[in-house]
């Protein structure tokens, strides 16, 4: 039965659960805002109480040195963050990627970390250009001729999938999708997914989402009790602009292309992306955030949609940030907030 009363009691709870692919949502005390500063390409944390006004962890610097965890340029960019579906620790996903270091808009790998605690990580770097020896499945047919030339890895995000099977037998994988492009063989970003096993070490061999003729970066999917669908906000690179939202049937697709009636469209034509969508406590509705970096200085904004993840509504800039970019929001309990709050400084 998943009707709005009880998803509404769900939240209450302060754990939401589905039949389905879904990220585990626990706790009803506050909001974590985990990001990419826009000083550096380092990951910072911010926290609220009510979704709405944070404040800056460790004065917005970076809770983990990205050289550490970055191993390939040194520069963690556009975290995601996730709990374990079991709810045993957390998980997060970067863009390992450093501009500044190396003056251009390229890079070649991602970075999977787990922690017990959102204090202390620990980080697997998977560098794209090694080709088929890095994935947990090197037999597997390939996507590409060549791994060598791939030239972006970006943007990656967590779902977990309870279906997915694994050779041996056994179910349940985390679905990390992310954009790719190999520039000698293909001619734009395309959506991409790879499976993560339960350790979150390891990964599976690029597989194409979906294609929709141009380039695509910056999806965030999510599923929605209210119609049993997978909705997915994304940037499309060049034509009309806005962040434009797909829904489909299964978290695999088919992935239709966006209709462009109903999307977010308030800052006209200037350039917008890091979508990230999420809910407050005991509220079907939902809120969109995004980066509108065209604009000096950038703006990160918040708006409103529906229970349905449309009829998007009342942009605002995010309260409190410092430095606010691509990121994603989880909400807490008070023990983690609290812990959160005594070892990094409020």
């Amino acid at each position: 039965m998943k009707t709005l009363s009880r998803l509404l009691f769900i939240g209450m709870l302060g754990v939401s659960a589905t039949a389905g692919a879904q990220n585990l949502q626990k706790g009803d005390y506050g909001y974590l805002y985990c990001h990419m500063s826009d000083r550096g390409e380092w990951t910072a944390y911010a926290l609220s109480r009510d979704g709405i006004n944070f404040h800056d962890l460790n004065n917005g610097d970076s809770i983990f040195s990205p050289r550490q965890h970055a191993r390939i340029e040194g520069g963690t960019r556009d975290a995601f963050i996730t709990r374990k579906h079991d709810g045993s620790g957390y998980l997060m996903v970067t863009t390992d990627m450093c501009v500044a270091r190396s003056g251009h808009w390229f890079n070649y790998g991602i970075d999977l970390l787990t922690s017990d605690d959102l204090i202390n990580w620990k980080s697997t770097t998977f560098d794209f250009r090694e080709g088929p020896k890095i994935f947990s499945d090197p037999d597997a047919p390939d996507t590409y001729k060549d791994y060598s030339t791939i030239s972006r890895v970006w943007a990656p995000q967590i779902f977990w999938d309870p279906a997915y099977q694994w050779p041996d037998g056994h179910k349940g994988g985390y679905m990390i999708y992310y954009s790719l492009l190999n520039t000698p063989e293909e001619g734009y970003d395309r959506m991409y997914y790879s499976y993560a096993d339960e350790s979150f070490t390891t990964l599976t061999k690029p597989r194409l989402l979906f294609d929709w003729g141009y380039a695509t970066i910056d999806a965030d999917i999510n599923y929605l009790d209210t119609d049993g669908k997978y909705h997915m906000m994304i940037k499309k690179e060049g034509g009309q602009r806005g962040i434009f939202a797909s829904v489909a049937p299964t978290l695999h697709g088919p992935w239709p292309e966006p209709l462009t009636e109903d999307f977010v469209n308030f800052e006209g034509n200037k350039m917008c992306e890091g979508v990230s969508a999420f809910q407050l406590v005991g509220d079907p509705t939902w809120r969109i955030a995004y980066i509108e970096y065209s604009s000096s200085p950038k703006h990160y904004r918040i708006c409103h949609a529906d229970e349905y993840m449309k009829n998007f509504h009342s942009p605002a800039d995010i309260v409190g940030v410092d430095s606010p970019q691509h990121g994603s929001f989880m909400r807490l309990t008070k023990e983690e907030y609290d812990r959160l709050e005594k070892h990094f400084g409020k």
